[in-house]
């Protein structure tokens, strides 16, 4: 044998089956921002990271299975019959799980009529036979029959990174069997997960008793004349055919007509671009930061070629004209306290390179910047206009903005910072990645050699100039002109106004909430001792599984490699029995609102002004919808009464004024209703009936709404939102725990009785299929590269995004529509009131208590008329001494 050959292979369906299953607390969390979920990519990527280093193969592939059916199927049809459908949540996740593979530089491959066991097999065998060590990773305990001299078998235990390993002398040491024998144990115990019938009577132990006695099932029924009389006889003889069926199940073929060779799969290392886009599209940012990036930027940016520019060292008006690009570099993501450390202006014929104490000194740079009339094209418009804030300019004229632009036209996210993913996204080459310049991460500074950064910011105005035309063209022919400039661009100058008015907090509400809450936390790990019976660090989920599984007793739910599972699932299904558990849980979330929420809030006060500054984004989400970050504001948890409080920190300006919130009544919906013409729902909407009720009278059949349960009013209300975000039949089994079957006939009756919408759904996909996009009511577009794919679970999830963007993109717009119009009503009214924060459908102001009529009169009138639509538009709005009071 040689030492330096390695196959790596993985059993690619069943390791990501038990990723899935893995993090199955976490499914409704963990979701990219389109929707997807990715608790199985996730637990795959974490498994692929931690196998790919410890073994360091030379050649590598992970095998899938290519359908339902295989030749097993020929000789019996009931083969693996009895398995539940495979939830949509999970198979939508599949076909991504080869972006991920093609980013870490692995093969994959498929062959009908088998499994990836048979495929697994087949190049084991060959690549022992030319001198390869083999590893084989797995869910599936049937590959171990694979063990030999130099094939080991690793089989996901709970999770992906917990392996247990299966050796040719393990195995035999452990079952008293060789490997080659696990096929004859199948033969007469069967297996329940494959539909493997065995012989009947006959368990794993006793199969495991006769082999060591007979050593093959042929040699058995060679000798079964001499065992003595037994029921268990009687069974082997009348059940011989299906003993020896049962082994020939369960055999791995390994000589299958696999086309891939071993020369096909030396591995050669990840594949940064592949893997930069996977961990983009599934918002894995904690990987990419992480992600060492030189080599791939060191490739970009050799296609970048010299650039004539000035260093302006004096700046006079010659330097100005129209439609011009402007640019201001800055360091740290967070442009409300990242300095500005260089400007840069110009056009295809000139630019402008200046040190900004030379730029903001100047009268003519000053001069050009506030001028209305000379346009500007910019990258990122809103931090542009923040930046200059904060110098004491308020920038005017911006024509265009080519982040905003490209968001429009990929519907993808732009947000990164780095102008170079803009290029790169619309085929420009002419510019060099931030990283390049300024390093990454704690590494990032300024360059000492300054000409470098004012290189690459000359760069960056020709780009700007360059890419604005290009991007310009591309949406008027797209017809989203109007979208950048009548929504999009105005709304980033309403955004930043907001942001840098910022929403006072009162630290000293935070800091007396953080003593309760510790209060809070002091009792019930008190009242958990005592249960327990003495103290432990109930933060150590060691700690915490010997006292509920090994001194109390409790039933194990889910095993570890440390010991015994306490995740957030397991509790909840010891919930009932355990009442140390409800203490347990009460602590997790307190401990979570303290650490999470107030201390974080506390340290993101400005000390001077006492105010809290966060940051949206408009370019990440594709339906349009904003996030904010730095801090979330739009994540403060309202389901707990404890996290709801937190509100009371959120307070007006000063006093004789109040906090005052405004929210679209079931905006989404009402998009529905008219999107889908549905009269029913239209009826319901304009005689102002409860729409959850009046969905639940439809879908129970129920004449009266007083005879209407609050759990049915639960049930269609989980029906009528999930409908809005494609939900599954699975996903709202889970969600009211039910079963598939009940969920299945919930969704079917409900699309019996409102017509109109499951026609504006057969209607929308076709229209998806026809023009591979969707759009909302104002022309914002989502792109569905795979609404015609062959595959299945890849077609199925375009399906349903084009569903929910329509709908859920065009409450987006309409939210957007109404703060511009708010904006400039306030202003037109000469009014004190302040837009603060925009959370999901959601307005925040704080106002002069003697203009809270004429703002509530102001919201009705611009909120309720933003756009007609075939219902009306609800706003419910209240106020109070915090956002808290205002409920």
């Amino acid at each position: 044998m040689t030492d330096n050959k390695k196959l790596l292979l993985i059993d690619g369906h069943s390791v990501a089956f038990r990723a899935f299953y893995g993090l199955h607390s976490q499914l409704e969390r963990m979701k990219n921002r389109n929707g997807l979920h990715t608790n199985a990519l996730y637990g795959f990527h974490n498994m692929l990271e931690v196998i790919v280093d410890k073994e360091k193969p030379t050649h590598a592939l992970v095998a899938f299975d290519a359908g339902k059916t295989t030749f097993r199927h020929k000789y019996f049809e009931e083969y693996k019959g009895g398995r539940s459908k495979m939830p949509s949540e999970f198979a939508e996740q599949i076909p991504y799980m080869k972006d991920l593979l093609k980013g870490f530089g692995l093969k994959s491959y498929e062959l009908p009529d088998y499994e990836a066991d048979d495929i697994i097999g087949t190049l084991a065998r060959e690549a022992e036979e030319k001198g390869f060590e083999v590893v084989v990773l797995t869910g599936d305990r049937d590959l171990t029959q694979l063990a030999s001299d130099h094939v080991r078998i690793d089989i996901t235990k709970k999770g992906v990174k917990d392996l247990k390993e299966h050796t040719k002398d393990s195995i035999q040491e452990e079952m008293g069997i060789s490997p080659e024998q696990i096929v004859d144990m199948k033969g007469l115990a069967g297996d329940a997960s494959d539909n493997i019938p065995g012989v009947t009577k006959i368990g794993e132990k006793t199969a495991l008793k006769l082999l060591h006695e007979y050593g093959s099932v042929e040699n058995l029924y060679e000798h079964i004349d001499e065992m003595k009389k037994s029921k268990r006889k009687e069974y082997l003889i009348d059940e011989k055919e299906t003993a020896f069926l049962s082994k020939k199940l369960a055999t791995i073929d390994r000589d299958a007509p696999v086309e891939i060779s071993l020369d096909e799969l030396e591995y050669e290392g990840q594949d940064m671009e592949a893997l930069i886009s996977f961990y983009k599209e599934m918002d894995f940012n904690s990987h990419l930061s992480k992600l060492d990036t030189s080599g791939y930027m060191e490739e970009l940016a050799e296609d970048v070629t010299e650039i004539d520019y000035t260093f302006a060292e004096e700046i006079d008006a010659s330097m100005f004209k129209d439609d011009m690009a402007l640019y201001t570099e800055m360091l740290d993501e967070n442009y409300h306290h990242s300095e500005i450390i260089c400007v840069a202006w110009g056009n295809k014929d000139n630019v402008y390179v200046a040190d900004p104490k030379t730029a903001f000194k100047s009268e003519a740079f000053r001069n050009w910047v506030e001028d209305e009339t000379m346009q500007k094209v910019v990258y990122d418009a809103k931090q542009t206009y923040v930046a200059l804030n904060r110098h004491d300019l308020t920038i005017k004229g911006i024509s265009f903005d080519i982040m905003l632009a490209s968001y429009l036209l990929t519907a993808e996210d732009s947000s990164s910072g780095d102008l170079v993913d803009v290029a790169v996204k619309h085929d420009y080459q002419g510019v060099s990645p931030d990283e390049m310049v300024y390093g990454k991460g704690k590494k990032t500074s300024r360059p000492e050699d300054e000409s470098l950064m004012h290189d690459h910011l000359a760069r960056k105005v020709l780009a700007i100039t360059v890419l604005s035309e290009t991007l310009d063209k591309e949406l008027k022919e797209n017809e989203q002109e109007d979208l950048l400039k009548k929504m999009e661009l105005p709304l980033a100058m309403v955004l930043a106004e907001m942001e840098i008015q910022g929403i006072t907090a009162d630290a000293e509400r935070l800091e007396k909430m953080k003593g309760e809450f510790q209060e809070t936390l002091d009792r019930v790990e008190k009242q958990i001792f005592e249960e327990a019976g003495e103290e432990f660090n109930i933060n150590s989920p060691k700690q915490l599984s010997v006292i509920l599984f090994e001194k109390m007793g409790y039933p194990v739910i889910k095993k570890t490699k440390t010991g015994y599972s306490t995740a957030q699932d397991v509790l909840e299904k010891l919930r009932d029995q355990a009442p140390i558990v409800e203490y347990i849980l009460e602590y997790r979330q307190i401990s979570k609102i303290q650490s999470t929420y107030i201390e974080g809030l506390l340290k993101v006060i400005d000390p001077e002004t006492s105010k809290i500054h966060t940051r949206y984004l408009q370019t990440v989400a594709r339906t349009g919808r904003l996030s904010s970050v730095d801090p979330n504001l739009q994540n403060i948890p309202i389901r707990l009464e404890e996290g709801r409080k937190i509100r009371q920190a959120f307070i007006p300006r000063e006093n004789g004024w109040k906090i005052y919130a405004s929210d679209y009544s079931q905006i989404e919906l009402r998009i529905l209703a008219h999107i889908s013409e549905d009269e029913h729902f239209i009826k319901a909407f304009n005689d102002d009936e409860d729409i959850h009720t009046t969905t639940a009278m439809r879908v129970f059949d129920v004449d009266d709404a007083s005879d209407i349960t609050p759990n049915m009013r639960r049930d269609a209300k989980a029906v009528n939102f999930g409908i809005v975000y494609g939900i599954s039949d699975y996903g709202l089994s889970q969600n009211l725990n039910i079963t598939r079957k009940e969920a299945k006939e919930y969704i079917d009756t409900y699309f019996e009785r409102f017509p109109g919408v499951k026609k504006f759904i057969d209607d929308i996909i076709r229209q998806a299929k026809e023009q591979g996009y969707v759009e909302t009511l104002f022309h914002r577009r989502r792109y569905l590269p795979d609404i015609n794919s062959r595959n299945f679970n890849l077609r199925s999830f375009a399906e349903r995004t084009a569903m929910n963007t329509p709908i859920q993109g065009s409450a987006a717009d309409i939210l957007k529509k109404a703060m511009i119009e708010m904006s400039k009503r306030l202003k037109e009214e000469n009014m004190q009131a302040t837009m603060l924060l925009q959370v999901h459908d959601e307005l925040i102001f704080e106002v002069p208590e003697d203009e809270i009529g004429k703002l509530e009169k102001l919201v009705e009138e611009v909120m309720e008329n933003t756009v007609k639509l075939s219902v009306p538009l609800k706003v419910d709005s209240s106020y109070g001494d915090s956002w808290y009071d205002a409920k």
